[in-house]
């Protein structure tokens, strides 16, 4: 993977979670009812999820900016992407789990494993 990929591969990351933060944040009721999905019992739970998201897009910017300075940040992602994946997985495997957030859990699943390649590649500082 070469440094304009890593950047490039960043840069999709943190539009992808950027967006998907605020269209929660924003359109969360609308989003729920759309997809048949029952609506929490306080909307600060969504929110909260959201601004993470809106969070980890901005220092997914930062690493597409400079990887190199920035590389000890994509672990940092790398936990993010499994943690949602893992959640995900474990209740659409154990109980049940709204289709809503499936897609979610396969895109971030190839996100993690992108993450894991860039991170072990060593660029030297330009």
């Amino acid at each position: 993977m070469t440094l304009s990929t890593v950047r490039l591969l960043f840069a999709i990351a943190g539009l992808y979670d950027f967006i998907i933060g605020i269209l929660f944040l924003f359109f969360g009721p609308q989003l729920f009812e759309t997809a048949g999905v029952p609506q929490p019992n306080h909307w600060g739970y969504i929110q909260f999820g959201s601004l993470l998201l809106v969070t980890f897009g901005i220092m997914f910017f930062a690493v597409a900016y400079d990887p190199v300075a920035n590389r000890n940040l994509i672990p940092y992602g790398m936990l993010l992407k499994l943690s949602y994946t893992g959640l995900v997985t474990y209740y659409w495997v154990t109980t049940d789990c709204p289709l809503l957030f499936k897609p979610f859990a396969i895109i971030d699943a190839v996100m993690f494993v992108l993450f894991l390649v860039a991170y072990s590649k060593r660029f030297a500082p330009p």
